[in-house]
């Protein structure tokens, strides 16, 4: 006989009823075999005595089972397990996961990529990071933007922004943007220009899907960021690389290329260029533009660190001077304010922002409104101005500190420029040592200067990664400091 009371595990302090509980345990005793198909259930006062619960309980559950098809209920004769159930066969399932070692997989094949890397959030307490230069998220203004959208919530229409809408994202935001835009970067854009995106990585990868396949060309810096190699990858481009110096992307290398083959289009990071910090000097901008108009192919401007410029005012983006609308223009205001808020837009011509809405419809129906419409009011307000005036003295603090502490204590072991803007420091270690050693070191130290390979998606061996500063407060940057002296100490003793 069926072992009822060692069968069933009934909790009361949960929200789902017992009924219900009582109910799926017995689906799966009968979906796996161990009540049978044809097989009699107890009869509901001997399992409501049995269970210790009431002949209601019992009564809603048998009723439940046999709306579901898992049993039938014969007057004067008492509840059957249905006949010609099948039996899931989970013990052969779980014998054949064993075997196979893979117990986390599945039992049906799909397609992975090798380009593809785990983007994991790992809480370390008591570790240090190194990151490559992200916003202090400390600083967010997140008491302002909770009262506005506490303040938007309330609305008594609001029920108007909460359902389906547009692909391109939120109209106010779209028109607060636009306005923003072409009067802080000099664009000359109306609202059908714009697409509002989940940050500047999924313009990055609308982009991509529109402009290229299979064996098309795009051409990307020597060193370039790594999401936007493996994005292009993806679509089965061919990569052409080309140096960056000092005034960022090799403009006349570009013009070679074009000059023997056709390609579809050039990634930039124009301001600042994503690893190395420099940037793409006026000479070069127009040089690139007049490319594009002679060759016919696309710039994508990803404009991710435009805020920050600690020596000079923001040199104006490539869009504002693209007349003949070769440039998509990519931006965003997570890096500004803080990464959780997924905010960004794409900006091209008519035509391309609205074959990029129906691909974002089918990936992303659409983003969050009320956030949408609080940033819009936030940007409207003039508080997102006030943000960047605050966070961009602070962060030009960190970073002349972090620079200064670095050269004065580590100069025998790392080269590097301070940069004019950004939140990062492209580093090189001395020749002497490899960041792998580097890394192996500092894991034994609670420090972590995480994946140092992507910095050289090329595999050119330069020996250098970025270094963020702008997320340590002055105490954090001693901490990391001292901590890194303390990782080449030993390192040198190694070495002896």
């Amino acid at each position: 006989m069926f072992p009822y009371k060692t069968s069933f595990t009934l909790k009361k302090n949960t929200n789902q009823p017992l009924y219900l509980q009582l109910a799926n345990q017995f689906i799966v005793h009968i979906s796996e075999g161990r009540l049978p198909s044809g097989t009699k259930l107890l009869g509901t006062r001997s399992l409501s005595s049995l269970l210790n619960v009431h002949r209601k309980t019992v009564v809603a559950c048998y009723e439940e089972l046999e709306e579901q098809g898992w049993v039938i209920s014969v007057p004067k004769k008492g509840t059957f397990v249905k006949e010609d159930l099948p039996i899931l066969n989970q013990q052969e399932f779980i014998s054949s996961m064993e075997e196979n070692n893979d117990i986390v997989g599945a039992d049906f094949t799909f397609y992975k990529d090798p380009l593809l890397t785990e983007k994991k959030s790992i809480n370390d307490e008591g570790w240090i990071k190194i990151n490559d230069g992200v916003s202090d998220t400390r600083l967010a203004p997140t008491v302002e933007l909770g009262r506005i959208y506490r303040r938007i919530s309330a609305r008594k229409n609001i029920f108007k922004d909460i359902s389906y809408g547009s692909t391109y994202g939120n109209e106010r935001l779209r028109e607060v943007l636009v306005e923003y835009l072409n009067s802080s970067r000099g664009l000359k854009i109306t609202k059908d220009n714009l697409l509002i995106t989940r940050g500047s990585q999924m313009g990055i990868w609308l982009s991509a899907q529109l402009l290229l396949k299979e064996s098309d060309t795009i051409v990307v810096g020597m060193t370039n960021y790594s999401s936007a190699d493996i994005t292009f990858m993806q679509t089965r481009a061919m990569l052409k690389r080309v140096e960056v110096d000092s005034e960022g992307i090799v403009t006349s290398q570009i013009e070679k290329i074009c000059k023997t083959s056709a390609i579809k289009a050039v990634y930039i990071t124009s301001h600042h260029h994503h690893p190395t910090t420099v940037t793409l000097s006026a000479e070069r901008r127009i040089h690139l533009l007049n490319l594009a108009r002679r060759y016919r192919f696309a710039i994508i401007e990803d404009d991710y660190d435009y805020d920050f410029n600690y020596n000079h005012a923001p040199i104006l983006p490539l869009a504002s001077h693209d007349e003949r609308k070769n440039v998509v223009y990519i931006g965003s205001v997570c890096k500004t304010v803080a990464p959780v808020f997924r905010i960004g837009y794409l900006i091209g011509s008519e035509a391309f922002v609205r074959e990029a809405s129906k691909y974002r419809g089918y990936v992303d129906r659409q983003g969050d409104a009320i956030l949408e419409l609080t940033f819009a009011e936030f940007i409207k307000s003039g508080d997102l101005d006030r943000h960047i005036r605050k966070i961009l003295k602070i962060y030009e603090e960190r970073r002349n500190l972090f620079c200064s502490l670095l050269s004065s204590e580590l100069s025998n072991y790392f080269s590097f420029d301070i940069p004019k803007g950004g939140m990062a420091i492209w580093v090189k270690l001395n020749n002497r040592y490899t960041w792998e050693k580097v890394k192996r070191e500092g894991e034994k130290h609670n420090f972590s200067i995480g994946d140092w390979k992507r910095y050289d998606m090329a595999n050119k061996k330069h020996n250098a990664i970025r270094m963020g500063f702008a997320s340590y407060t002055k105490e954090e940057i001693y901490q990391l400091i001292e901590k890194m002296k303390q990782i080449f100490t030993f390192l040198e003793q190694d070495k002896i």
